[in-house]
């Protein structure tokens, strides 16, 4: 896990642009929602949505595209305790399948 001065969001957001180099990319903090429940830790910082839109998606299924995130990821993970991140909602797009969501 790593303890930077910067937000975990931050974190993400320049781990995610390094890894993929997207078109787009939303880090959202989800914690505020989250709290009083497992793995929620005082000061947020451990549960994240995710939207990450890449060429690099291309021919890759879901499940490897996650498998991708995660792995790009790992140096956020860790036990909660320690202030690990807990959850992590992904919504992983290429280009075509992103603008075919926001055409509708």
């Amino acid at each position: 896990m790593t303890n930077s001065s910067s937000s975990r969001a931050e974190r993400i957001e320049t781990a995610l642009t390094t890894a993929f180099a997207p078109s787009v990319v939303r880090v959202e903090d989800d914690s505020d929602r989250h709290a009083g429940h497992a793995g929620a830790q005082p000061g947020g910082q451990s549960h994240y949505s995710v939207l990450l839109v890449s060429s690099a998606f291309q021919g890759v299924g879901r499940v490897a595209r996650s498998r991708a995130v995660h792995t790009a990821l790992a140096a956020e993970f860790g036990p909660a305790e320690q202030g690990g991140m807990h959850a992590l909602a992904l919504t992983l797009r290429t280009p075509q399948e992103h603008a075919a969501q926001t055409e509708k």
